[in-house]
């Protein structure tokens, strides 16, 4: 006798519909936008409001310290500004760009920024150049004057990081910490140099000292470099009669009696502070950038901020110059990876650096460099810049570890909404 099987079925399935398909593409669209939003650090925070609060407070002195001659040229008050607003446009977005772009690129485009950089400052020395008060340091495109050094800087600083992060275990060792790093430095500040900018070389050695601090090399190896760049600094300025006597103006305290010749800028730089008190003349009240004071929306901002501003503008602004640098020191202290600590380390000497001896300069305590302060100073180039290497600051900070749990835990929590939602539709 046999027996019938009972014939087998598929099991069951749930068809499909346009609106499983739709919440599924929604559900992918909400995971993509939890990885673009996802919560950033604190220093990621402090770093970008910083960057852009002192570029937007720039904006605002530029007109200002530029409103007076564009008028007296029969312009429209905000004609000069018009050239750094547009630069201010194209740098704010740049930088959030460069937030975005992982460790790994700014590792492999070391190289050719620094190349990149050096062709770029070499154009100084063909018909393109610019001089400017002995200075060949600025080229002109296309009517758009640029100067080249400033992307040198982050060139320099992303290079110095990856040959320092490369030779991490051989840093005991001399051979390796001066080798190619030195020679290769030496060069690029011959580049600046050949151009007679002593300013801008400065702040690449700062770069270069930056580096090696913080990829923790030996102090006597650390040491040698400062001499040598101490050395070289000071036989280039004693060459110089131009320079050798803006260095005795600045020692020599009664500046009065050369009140006409090196005297002048500094003196109505510090006068133009001391007119503002505390509360300051009021904004667009200087008196100063009726063409007294040479540079004033240039090397001179800070003493166009004191004399309207007073005393507080100038802490606002060196409140803000100090939150960027803590932001950026968390970054420093946090990471793991030793190239992320070095560039931020030289990219923040750069910045804070030059902030420092350019307000220096305006309060007497420094000779007359002709280096800008960062995000304020009129000059596309250099705002530019300074944006591009705050970019390269903020995508440091979302690779802390903090950062990367925090976007795992948001993308994991997605993830588990998405799964909730499936159970929910097959139910």
């Amino acid at each position: 006798m046999t027996t019938t099987q009972p014939p087998r079925t598929r099991p069951a399935t749930t068809p499909t519909t346009e609106a499983d398909k739709a919440a599924k593409r929604g559900l992918a669209a909400r995971v993509s936008l939890g990885r673009i939003f996802a919560p950033v650090p604190s220093e990621f925070l402090l770093i970008a409001s910083t960057a852009l609060l002192l570029t937007v407070f720039g904006l605002v002195m530029v007109l200002s310290a530029t409103s007076a001659t564009a008028t007296a040229k029969g312009e429209a008050p905000w004609e000069m500004v018009l050239k750094q607003v547009m630069f201010a446009l194209i740098g704010i977005p740049l930088m959030f760009i460069a937030s975005r772009l992982p460790v790994l690129f700014w590792k492999r485009i070391a190289w050719p920024a620094l190349i990149f950089g050096v062709a770029f400052q070499l154009l100084v020395f063909t018909p393109l150049g610019i001089d400017n008060d002995g200075n060949r340091n600025w080229i002109n495109v296309g009517g758009v004057q640029a100067q080249p050094s400033e992307f040198l800087k982050l060139g320099l600083a992303l290079w110095l990081a990856f040959v320092l992060f490369r030779k991490q275990t051989l840093l005991s060792k001399w051979q390796h910490v001066f080798i190619p790093v030195v020679p290769v430095s030496v060069a690029v500040f011959a580049t600046v140099l050949a151009g007679h900018d002593l300013g801008t070389v400065i702040i690449l050695v700062l770069i270069l000292l930056g580096a090696l601090f913080f990829s923790n090399v030996r102090l006597r190896l650390f040491v040698i470099p400062l001499l040598l760049a101490a050395g070289g600094l000071a036989v280039f300025a004693i060459t110089s009669p131009n320079r050798m006597k803006r260095i005795m103006s600045f020692l020599d305290q009664d500046c009065l009696a050369d009140y006409l010749n090196s005297c002048y800028q500094p003196l109505h730089g510090i006068w133009g502070l001391a007119s503002g008190g505390i509360f300051g003349l009021g904004l667009g009240n200087s008196r100063e950038k009726y063409d007294w004071l040479p540079a004033a929306a240039n090397d001179y901002i800070f003493a166009i901020v004191g004399e309207e501003l007073g005393l507080i503008g100038c802490a606002v602004v060196l409140a803000l110059f100090a939150l960027f640098a803590v932001g950026a020191f968390h970054v420093i202290r946090k990471t793991d990876d030793p190239f992320v600590r070095i560039a931020a380390g030289a990219i923040t000497v750069w910045i804070v650096g030059q902030a420092l001896i350019n307000i220096g300069v305006v309060l007497r305590v420094l000779p007359v460099l002709g280096v800008p302060l960062p995000f304020m100073s009129q000059g596309g180039t250099s705002l530019l810049s300074v944006l591009v290497a705050c970019g390269v600051l903020l995508a440091f900070a979302r690779s802390l570890p903090a950062s990367i749990a925090r976007r795992e835990a948001a993308i994991a929590q997605a993830r588990a909404a998405r799964e909730r939602a499936k159970l929910h539709a097959v139910r």
